[in-house]
């Protein structure tokens, strides 16, 4: 299956460039099926959202642990949260 980036370039390639799907195939190096459901479909295929349902989206904790963890992995590994250190506790404070 081909990412989001491959299907606009060929829609890219098709539609502002004015290439052939034969030109398309050979310059993605695609198989020539695929290039022209990309190339001549009209709507763009959506991605999926997947629903967070356990229990800490429900109570909406998730989003404040994953910003938590978001802004960790940007420090060393050593001054990183652990589990200990996010804990129900520290939620309860917030």
């Amino acid at each position: 299956m081909l990412t989001m980036s491959d299907i606009n370039c060929i829609k890219k390639l098709r539609n502002e460039k004015g290439l052939s799907i034969s030109e398309i195939e050979r310059t993605m190096k695609i198989n020539w099926r695929t290039a022209k459901k990309y190339a001549d479909e009209d709507q763009l295929p959506q991605e999926r959202e997947c629903k967070k349902t356990e229990m800490m989206y429900e109570e909406k904790w998730g989003e404040i642990v994953s910003d938590w963890l978001f802004e960790d992995s940007k420090l060393k590994k050593k001054s990183r949260r652990t589990k200990k250190q996010i804990s129900f506790w520290q939620l309860k404070n917030v």
